[in-house]
């Protein structure tokens, strides 16, 4: 992978936005963080399709893993924290070890205690949201992609069912396709 590993580093070093949010977290230094999701995997299909690297991103999805302290102020502290730093970028930022509390109250389903950030990665409802970075003080990255990068660069979107129900990951496939035609969307298992 680390020759996919390269190339997603080039690829998002296209993104100034997201570059300015790696560069932010790392400074922040939450505990397990990782940007995922979107900023992620939609940088390199803008990329990879010839559109500007930043182009229909939504936010940035900054996900960090505190057990210490469940409570809602724990966390909202630190979205505060993080709007004082990002100012007018997007970011969301979650302590992935609360996403049990209201997971099955949005969703519809119960969501078992994640045991790491990573772990929340591996849940996204496809498996080329699977996919987290981040930069230490040094700029040295760290690449998580627990189903490797060729479907994110290939323009492949499979299905995850370990946890989103069907219907968010067709809402959201529908979203994708209608802004990247390109992509090849594979049908959720039935």
């Amino acid at each position: 992978m680390e020759g996919r590993a390269g190339a997603l580093r080039d690829a998002l070093s296209r993104n100034e936005v997201l570059m300015n949010v790696l560069a932010g977290a790392s400074e922040m230094g939450l505990p397990g963080w990782y940007l995922t999701a979107g900023c992620v995997f939609q940088t390199v299909w803008n990329v990879v399709t010839g559109r500007p690297a930043a182009e229909g991103i939504l936010d940035h999805d900054l996900f960090y893993f505190d057990a210490s302290d469940l409570s809602w102020e724990a966390e909202d502290a630190v979205i505060r924290a993080g709007r004082e730093r990002f100012g007018d970028a997007v970011v969301e930022i979650r302590n992935e070890a609360r996403v049990h509390l209201w997971y099955e109250e949005k969703f519809g389903v119960p969501c078992p205690p994640y045991e790491s950030t990573e772990a929340a990665i591996d849940s996204f409802a496809a498996t080329t949201c699977c996919v987290g970075v981040r930069t230490d003080l040094d700029g040295r990255w760290q690449v998580y992609a627990p189903h490797g990068l060729s479907d994110v660069f290939d323009l492949v979107v499979r299905p995850n069912p370990v946890l989103a129900p069907r219907h968010v990951y067709e809402t959201k496939t529908a979203r994708w396709r209608a802004q990247w035609p390109e992509l090849t969307v594979l049908p959720w298992p039935d």
